[in-house]
C-alpha cells in the first residue's frame, strides 16, 4: 500500500485523499458488483465501499472471501458523507488480506448468553458495545485523576501484597510468604495513603483491590480497581465535600467526552446532568425510618444490604450520602462520633438509580488508645499494625478519605444492568479466565 496509513478517527481531515486503513472487518454485506466492508482500528469505524470494476479482479474475489475480523490494509480515497456515522466514506481502490480466519468468528450476529460471552472476553472486547464501555472507562479514570492532580494531590502507590488487614478477616485472600510468614492481598490502600498523607498532605493510591468474600450480586467483583485520597486535616464535613465534587467533575467529563458512547449504549443523558453539587445527605438513623416506611425489615444496627440501598437511591435524583452508621458495621480505623460513642464519622455515597455504593469514607481515629481498643476488638493482630499505630504515636493529626469503587462508577454511569461489564477481564468466585 503506497497512500500514506490514517487512522480511522482522523479520516475527515483528509477528505479527497488516498489514504490507508489498517484494521479489521467489523461486518460485510455484498450487493452484486459491490462489497460495503465495514472496518474498524480501534480509533473508530468507517465504511469502505469497494466497486468491482473499480478494483483488480483479485482484490474482489479476496474481499468476497472474508471473514469477519480478518486483519487487513485498505486503500482507499476518503470521501465526506453526512449519513454515515463516522461522517466518511472510504471509496476502496486496493486490498491487502494480512490474515483471513479458517472459520466463522465465534460471537456473531445472533445472540449469545452472558456465560459464552465471558469465556469469550477477549474476543467480546472488539464488539461496539463493549468498546463504548471501555472507552467510558478510560474517561472516568482520566477524570478522576486529573481532579485530583489539579486539587494538589500526589498520587502515592500503596502495596499489593500486605501484612495488614483493612476490611475486616473474612475476605482475605491469604498467601504463604516465604519463612511461614502469612500475606494478604490487598483489600485497601487506605492505611498506606494515610501514612503518605502524613507526609504529604493531600495524597491519593490507586490500583487493584482484593476481596475473598463469595457474593454473587450483580455490584461486586473479586478484584476491582479503587481510588483512594487521603487528607491530612479533613475532616468528616471537608471528606464529604471532596467526594461530592470528584464524582459531578466525572460524570460532567464523560458527558462532555463521551457523548456519542453513552448514546449507544441507549443511557438517559438528563438523569447524569442533574448530578451536581450538592447531593442529597442524610444519617443512617434518617435512613433506616426512611427504609422502615417503604417496607424493608433491616433491623437498626444493621448495615444496608443491596436490596436496601437500592429501595433507598429510587427515591432521588442524584447521589445520597448516608452518614455516621453504627460502630459496630465500620471498619476499626473510622473516627468515632463526637456526640455519640455508637456511631462512626464515616459515609457512604449512594448512586441514584438503584446502583447503590459508589464510595465509602471516613473520618479516620486519631486517638491511640481509642484506634488500639477497636483493633482488641477486632480480634486484630496489634503487632501488625505496630507501623500504622506510629502515625498516631508521632505527630497524630485529624485526617480523612475514602475509597471510590471504578467499576461501579462505572456501572451506573453507563447504566449497566451488571458491574462485570465494567471491567475488562471481571474476576468473581466463578471465573478466573480469560
Amino acid at each position: 500500500m503506497s497512500a500514506p496509513w490514517i487512522y480511522i478517527h482522523n479520516l475527515a481531515q483528509h477528505e479527497g485523499e488516498s489514504v490507508t486503513i489498517k484494521g479489521w472487518m467489523y461486518n460485510k454485506r455484498s450487493s452484486g458488483k459491490i462489497h460495503f466492508l465495514q472496518l474498524r482500528d480501534g480509533t473508530g469505524t468507517v465504511q469502505g465501499v469497494m466497486v468491482k470494476r473499480e478494483v483488480s479482479e483479485e482484490a474482489f474475489e479476496n474481499a468476497k472471501r472474508l471473514w469477519l475480523e480478518a486483519s487487513v490494509e485498505v486503500e482507499g480515497t476518503v470521501r465526506l458523507d453526512e449519513r454515515a456515522p463516522s461522517g466518511v466514506e472510504l471509496t476502496v481502490t486496493g486490498l491487502k488480506v494480512i490474515q483471513n480466519p479458517d472459520e466463522e468468528y465465534p460471537i456473531g450476529k445472533k445472540d449469545h448468553g452472558i456465560d459464552f460471552l465471558l469465556d469469550n472476553r477477549h474476543l467480546w472486547l472488539r464488539s461496539s458495545r463493549q468498546q463504548a464501555i471501555m472507552r467510558i472507562r478510560e474517561r472516568v479514570i482520566w477524570a478522576a485523576r486529573e481532579y485530583l492532580h489539579n486539587e494538589g494531590f500526589m498520587l502515592i502507590d500503596s502495596p499489593i501484597l500486605t501484612g495488614s488487614i483493612g476490611e475486616g478477616a473474612s475476605g482475605l485472600f491469604e498467601l504463604d510468604y516465604f519463612e511461614n510468614d502469612k500475606a494478604y492481598l490487598a483489600q485497601t490502600g487506605q492505611l498506606y495513603a494515610e501514612a503518605a498523607a502524613a507526609a504529604f498532605g493531600k495524597v491519593y493510591c490507586f490500583g487493584p483491590t482484593f476481596r475473598a468474600e463469595k457474593s454473587k450480586t450483580r455490584r461486586h467483583l473479586t478484584e476491582f480497581w479503587m481510588l483512594e485520597p487521603e487528607v491530612a486535616f479533613y475532616d468528616h464535613d471537608l471528606n464529604i465535600k471532596l467526594q461530592e465534587n470528584l464524582v459531578a467533575y466525572i460524570v460532567e467529563h464523560v458527558l462532555l467526552h463521551c457523548k456519542n458512547e453513552l448514546e449507544s449504549l441507549g443511557r438517559d443523558l438528563s438523569k447524569l446532568e442533574k448530578v451536581k453539587p450538592p447531593f442529597y445527605r442524610i444519617t443512617y438513623d434518617k435512613a433506616i425510618e426512611m427504609l422502615h416506611e417503604l417496607g424493608s425489615s433491616t433491623p437498626y444496627g444493621d448495615d444496608f444490604g443491596n436490596e436496601d440501598e437500592t429501595i433507598l437511591t429510587q427515591q432521588f435524583d442524584k447521589p445520597i450520602f448516608v452518614e455516621c452508621y453504627p460502630k459496630k458495621v465500620k471498619a476499626f480505623y473510622m473516627k468515632e462520633h463526637p456526640e455519640n460513642p455508637d456511631l462512626v464519622l464515616c459515609d457512604d455515597l449512594l448512586a441514584p438509580e438503584g446502583y447503590g455504593e459508589i464510595i465509602g469514607g471516613s473520618q479516620r481515629e486519631d486517638d491511640m488508645k481509642r484506634l488500639i481498643a477497636r483493633i482488641k476488638e477486632e480480634g486484630l493482630n496489634e503487632k501488625s499494625y505496630d507501623w500504622y499505630l506510629d502515625l498516631r504515636k508521632f505527630g497524630t493529626f485529624v485526617h480523612s478519605g475514602f475509597g471510590m469503587g471504578i467499576e461501579r462508577v462505572i456501572a451506573w454511569i453507563c447504566g449497566l444492568e451488571h458491574i462485570r461489564e465494567a471491567s475488562p477481564w471481571p474476576r468473581t468466585i466463578y471465573r478466573i479466565k480469560p
